[in-house]
């Protein structure tokens, strides 16, 4: 390599290996394709290999390309940590964290005052998103992301594993009998996006899933939740956006039969930042919170 890259084409060279489409970089980018292809030839010129292919199946990585890959994503994290550090030495305090909707208003939110008393020092902003954020532009300290914790390029902590389980207000399940999976088929249930979700559940215990085809559907799971608290049915709840209600008593697990989810929620970071005392501050407030609910989450009601 006869002279460093320009950030410019590092941070193309990152998004077009993401997406692996010059088409979608470019939109990303703000560019024309074309103003993709120069930069990616210029640099496969500088680094003097050839970093993208073409196959029948559209645009790949070559081996040197996917060596490359990981170095030019911690390069940019770094910078980024760097200009963040420069321009916040007088904003040392700020913490800027993203999550889903559904984690912020049912998990963190409700939590929030706890960890202000806790760490008044701390000036802590809440994004709540539905896309993963990309901590190199978006200005993100901190995330809690919902998925299998593959993200190879971040900082990646289990926060904690989730399961499927009915709740209801502690009134509906007085005036309704909820004693065997197979009762729910009397009862009217909640759903969130879709009715999958029950379907699965009720199959997992061998109930006929056709129950699952009455209720109604909500946009988003803490919704659902919500409206279970409010006495209108049987909720199908990940058991961290349940753990807050369970433990004040706003709902109850009429049933102890659970089936796992297939994914997590995980604190994510740039690895060049997870060690600044404000991110681990926060981590370690939010791993405490999760392991204490746990005894709620798995305390069925009797």
């Amino acid at each position: 390599m006869s002279y460093l890259p320009s950030t410019a084409s590092l941070r193309t060279f990152e998004v077009a290996a993401r997406l692996l489409n010059f088409t979608r970089a470019a939109e990303e980018l703000n560019l024309t394709q074309g103003a993709v292809s120069h930069q990616m030839r210029e640099l496969e010129k500088v680094v003097g290999v050839a970093l993208f292919e073409r196959q029948a199946r559209g645009l790949a990585l070559t081996s040197a390309g996917a060596l490359y890959l990981p170095f030019v994503r911690e390069a940019l994290e770094r910078l980024q940590a760097g200009g963040e550090a420069v321009s916040r030495t007088k904003q040392d305090n700020v913490l800027t964290v993203t999550m889903s909707p559904n984690f912020a208003n049912k998990w963190l939110v409700p939590r929030l005052g706890d960890f202000a008393e806790s760490h008044p020092e701390i000036d802590l902003r809440i994004s709540a998103a539905r896309r993963h954020v990309d901590f190199t532009t978006d200005g993100i300290d901190l995330g809690i992301r919902h998925g299998t914790g593959d993200w190879p390029h971040l900082h990646v902590t289990r926060l904690c594993t989730e399961w499927f389980y009915p709740v209801a207000s502690p009134a509906y399940a007085a005036d309704h009998t909820i004693a065997a999976p197979m009762d729910l088929s009397d009862n009217r249930l909640l759903h969130d996006q879709d009715r999958s979700k029950w379907r699965g559940w009720l199959a997992a215990f061998d109930v006929d899933p056709a129950i699952s085809e009455q209720g109604p559907i909500f946009s988003d799971t803490s919704l659902a939740i919500d409206a279970a608290v409010a006495g209108q049915g049987l909720a199908l709840a990940r058991s961290a956006l349940a753990a807050l209600d369970l433990k004040a008593g706003r709902l109850i697990r009429p049933l102890t039969e659970t089936v796992p989810a297939p994914f997590a929620y995980w604190i994510v970071c740039p690895r060049a930042t997870a060690e600044r005392p404000n991110v681990v501050a926060l981590r370690d407030w939010l791993l405490a919170n999760a392991e204490s609910d746990q005894v709620a989450a798995f305390n069925p009601a009797t």
